[in-house]
C-alpha cells in the first residue's frame, strides 16, 4: 500500500496509536497476523489469543471535508490496510482519549475465526455517553470475552457526537439537510457496511443483534424508527438507553442558534462553520441549553426527512415490533450520576431534600409531594435513599417503562432485566447506572469496572453474557443457567432481576411506576 492510501485509511496514523492514554499492549498486542478481504480492500489485523482482531477498520470517509453532511462510505484501496490499532475518536468535551479527529467513521472486530462458512451470530455495541460523548475505545467494551465465550462476532463502533453530529442546521440552511441525524446515518452506515462485509469476519450478516448502554441504547431505540435502518439488524438490547421522543426541530433550532452565538458565527453566514478548526466547534459545546439550561444538548431530530416520528410516542414503531428485544435498567441509576459524596448529598436531610432533588428528577412533579409519598411508603428510608429511589423512578426509569409497556401493547417480543447487583468495590453506589457493562462483556477486571472479581460477579457476568448471545443467536435470551425468563406482558410486567440470586418479579417497583405515570414525561433534552 502507498503512504497516500494507507493515510486515506488510517487518517492521523500517529492519532490512531495514541487512541487511550493507556500503553500500546493494553490494545494492539503482537502476534500472527490475520488478512481478510472486504468491499474497499483488503485489511490486516492480528491474531490474539485465538481470536482474530481488527482494530480501526474504516467504514466511513473523513467527515472533516464533509461537515454536517451525510456520511460517505470509504474509497477502495490498494494493497493491505493495517488494522491493528484503535482509530481516533469523535472530538468531545472530554480528555479521557487523548485521540480525537473529525474521521473518526472506524469499527473494530473480535471473531473466532474469519471463515464464511461460520455464520456466527453479529453482536454490534455502540457506545454511551449520551450524544456528547463517549467511544468504544475503552477497556470496558472489548469484546475479547463476549466472543470467546459465545462464538460470535464482536463489533464495536464510533460515530460523530455533539455539534459534528447532532448540530441541527437543516432549518437555518437547506445545504445541510443531513445535519440534525449525522451521527445516526453514520451508524447506519456501520451496519450497511457489516451487512457486505461481515460474512468474511465469520459472522452471519442475516443475524445482527445491535446492542447498547445509555445514549448507546437510545441511538438504538432512534433507529428503530428509521427507515433507513430497516433490515440492517435482527435483534436488539438497550442498557439503562430509551429514546421514547426525540428532539424537536424548534427547540433544536434554538440550540444551533446559541451554539452559533456562543461561537460567534451569524446566522447568514453559516459557511464560517466549515472553515473552524475542529477545536473551536468543541469550545462552542460549552454553550448554554436554551431551553434545559447546562450545556447546549445535542441528540436526534424530528427532521421529518430521515427521523419522521417520534421513536416510541405515541406507541412503538409498527416498523420493529418483529425484532426481538431486551430493555434493562439498574436498581439504583442515579447513584452514578450524583455523588453520594458530592455536595448535593452531604448534608442532605428532610429540610432540604425536596430543593436538592427536584432539577434530577427532570420532570415537572411536586418535590414535597413526592418526598411525603415516600417517606410514608417507605418509612425507614433516610433522605438519601430517597433521593436516589425517587431520582431513579422519576428520572432514568420512566423511559424504559413507557417503551416496554408499548412494545406489550403491541405484541412485540420484549424481554425486561433490572439489575440489583450491589457493587463491592464501592458500595454506596449501589446498583447504579453503568454496572451491566463489565457484566454483558465480561471485562469485570478492565479499567472503571465497579463490579468486582469474585465468584458472584463472575457467575452473574456468565449468565448476563448468556443471555445476550442467545437473543443474537436465536431471538430469545433464555438458556439453561436462568430461571425461564417470560415475555414482557401487561399487566404482570414480567421482569428478570439479575443479582447474586437471578430470579423473575411481577411487576418490580409498581407503586414508583404508579406514583410517576400520574406525570406526563417528554424525554429530557427534547
Amino acid at each position: 500500500m502507498d503512504k497516500l492510501d494507507r493515510r486515506r485509511f488510517l487518517g492521523n496514523s500517529a492519532l490512531a496509536a495514541a487512541a487511550l492514554s493507556l500503553p500500546a499492549a493494553a490494545y494492539a498486542a503482537p502476534g500472527r497476523s490475520s488478512v481478510v478481504s472486504t468491499t474497499k480492500g483488503r485489511v490486516r489485523g492480528t491474531v490474539e489469543d485465538g481470536l482474530h482482531v481488527f482494530r480501526g477498520l474504516r467504514y466511513g470517509q473523513d467527515t472533516r471535508p464533509h461537515r454536517f453532511q451525510a456520511p460517505r462510505a470509504p474509497e477502495p484501496w490498494s494493497g493491505i490496510a493495517d488494522a491493528t490499532a484503535f482509530a481516533p475518536s469523535c472530538p468531545q468535551r472530554s480528555d479521557r482519549y487523548a485521540s480525537t479527529s473529525e474521521d473518526c467513521l472506524f469499527l473494530n472486530v473480535w471473531t473466532p475465526g474469519p471463515d464464511p462458512r461460520a455464520k456466527r451470530p453479529v453482536m454490534v455495541y455502540i457506545h454511551g455517553g449520551a450524544y456528547s460523548s463517549g467511544s468504544v475505545v475503552d477497556p470496558l467494551n472489548y469484546g475479547h470475552h463476549l466472543a470467546s465465550r459465545g462464538d460470535v462476532v464482536v463489533v464495536t463502533l464510533n460515530h460523530r457526537l455533539n455539534a459534528f453530529g447532532y448540530l441541527y442546521l437543516s432549518r437555518l440552511d437547506p445545504r445541510f439537510p443531513d445535519s440534525g441525524n449525522a451521527g445516526q446515518l453514520d451508524q447506519i452506515l456501520a451496519l450497511q457496511w457489516i451487512r457486505a462485509n461481515i460474512a468474511n469476519f465469520g459472522g452471519d450478516p442475516g443475524r445482527v443483534m445491535v446492542f447498547g448502554q445509555s445514549g448507546g441504547g437510545a441511538k438504538i431505540a432512534t433507529m428503530m424508527g428509521m427507515p433507513a435502518a430497516k433490515g440492517l439488524f435482527h435483534s436488539a438490547a438497550t442498557m439503562s438507553g430509551q429514546q421514547v421522543t426525540a428532539s424537536g426541530p424548534l427547540n433544536a433550532t434554538a440550540r444551533t442558534r446559541a451554539f452559533l452565538a456562543d461561537l460567534g458565527v451569524p446566522e447568514r453566514d453559516l459557511g464560517r462553520l466549515l472553515a473552524m478548526p475542529t477545536e473551536a466547534l468543541v469550545e462552542g459545546l460549552d454553550a448554554t441549553d436554551p431551553v434545559l439550561g447546562g450545556g447546549v444538548y445535542f441528540g436526534p431530530v424530528l427532521d421529518m426527512k430521515w427521523l419522521t416520528r417520534h421513536p416510541f410516542w405515541p406507541d412503538a414503531n409498527p416498523q420493529s415490533n418483529h425484532i426481538p428485544m431486551i430493555l434493562g435498567n439498574t436498581l439504583d441509576e442515579t447513584r452514578a450520576f450524583v455523588d453520594p459524596d458530592g455536595p448535593k448529598v452531604a448534608g442532605l436531610d428532610w429540610s432540604n431534600i425536596a430543593e436538592r432533588m427536584a432539577p434530577e428528577l427532570r420532570i415537572d412533579i411536586h418535590p414535597e409531594w413526592v418526598v411525603a409519598q415516600f417517606r410514608e411508603r417507605y418509612p425507614a428510608y433516610t433522605p438519601e435513599q430517597v433521593f436516589y429511589a425517587a431520582t431513579t423512578a422519576g428520572r432514568s426509569w420512566r423511559g424504559q417503562v413507557i417503551e416496554a409497556d408499548e412494545r406489550a401493547r403491541a405484541g412485540a417480543p420484549t424481554w425486561v432485566y433490572r439489575v440489583d447487583y450491589q457493587s463491592p468495590v464501592e458500595p454506596r453506589r449501589g446498583a447504579p447506572h453503568t454496572i451491566d457493562i463489565p457484566l454483558v462483556f465480561g471485562t469485570l477486571d478492565a479499567e472503571g469496572s465497579i463490579t468486582g472479581t469474585g465468584p458472584d460477579a463472575r457467575a452473574l457476568s456468565g449468565k448476563m453474557m448468556d443471555s445476550f448471545v442467545a437473543l443474537a443467536r436465536d431471538g430469545n435470551p433464555n438458556h439453561g443457567g436462568i430461571p425461564e425468563w417470560p415475555v414482557h406482558t401487561l399487566p404482570d410486567r414480567e421482569t428478570m432481576l439479575f443479582g447474586t440470586e437471578v430470579r423473575v418479579a411481577n411487576d418490580p417497583r409498581r407503586w414508583e411506576r404508579e406514583l410517576f405515570g400520574r406525570v406526563p414525561y417528554i424525554q429530557p433534552g427534547t
